[in-house]
């Protein structure tokens, strides 16, 4: 099977230094979840594979074509993106953000029709924010901009979304609400987020784990090899314990 995503050898820098230090990797269908310590290079990983970074060295590969052969529109069809801190105008109302997500199907200048319109419902009923459709997003906390924002990239309808953080300032009400979500849009195409949180981020199909700018493991949720290097790469202040059918990572006190 073609990944939908496949990086080789990508090597990334920010202000002279080198971040991405020859990295290869390649994201499926199902959840993958990228973790790792501050300054792991995970953000820049998610930001690389979208396009939206020059590249050093390697390649990246999106539905097996180089991804500089897709132009930036085509890319933003294929490909939604929600950044860790992520930027909502305060005079936009909800709906107006959310309806940004069709863009890249629309264009500055295209009229909004049925489909498009089903796209932001859907999107909105999926991050549980379509009550505030009408408020201005000045009017609303960071958690609730953050649902408004997940909602953009819903609307897109990728066939890949990337997330850089998405429980950011959500309460655990919503936090699981995303994790749930995401394991539903798993279920439908290719899913990649950065997550902080790791009893979360062990939700999902699949995890990835940084460490200075390099993948030092990756498996499956419930994979010990990985449990081991998620202890060792976090210097043993977590461990992952079996309760019931998942894992979960617990502070070692």
């Amino acid at each position: 099977m073609t990944a939908a995503l496949r990086a080789r050898d990508l090597r990334v820098a920010l202000g002279g230094t080198t971040v991405l230090h020859g990295v290869s990797l390649e994201l499926h269908p199902g959840w993958t979840a990228v973790v790792g310590p501050n300054g792991a290079g995970k953000s820049t990983l998610l930001r690389a594979l979208a396009g939206l970074l020059p590249r050093q060295a390697g390649q990246v590969w999106l539905q097996g074509r180089p991804i500089d052969d897709w132009s930036a529109r085509q890319r933003a069809q294929q490909i939604a993106w929600l950044a860790q801190q992520g930027q909502a105008g305060g005079d936009l109302t909800v709906r107006e953000l959310v309806e940004l997500g069709r863009l890249p199907h629309l264009g500055l200048f295209g009229t909004p029709g049925p489909q498009d319109q089903r796209c932001v419902e859907q999107a909105m009923l999926a991050t549980e924010c379509a009550a505030w459709a009408e408020r201005p997003l000045r009017q609303l906390s960071g958690g609730e901009r953050q649902r408004c924002l997940l909602a953009r990239a819903l609307a897109v309808r990728s066939p890949v979304l990337l997330l850089d953080e998405p429980t950011t300032h959500l309460d655990p009400p919503h936090q699981v609400a995303v994790v749930r979500l995401m394991q539903a849009l798993a279920r439908q195409g290719t899913v990649a987020s950065v997550m902080h949180d790791l009893p979360l981020a062990l939700q999902a199909d699949r995890v990835l784990l940084m460490h200075a700018g390099r993948i030092v493991a990756s498996g499956a949720h419930d994979d010990p090899a990985l449990h081991a290097a998620l202890t060792e790469v976090f210097d043993h202040a977590v461990r992952i314990e079996r309760v019931g059918e998942r894992h979960i990572a617990l502070p070692n006190l």
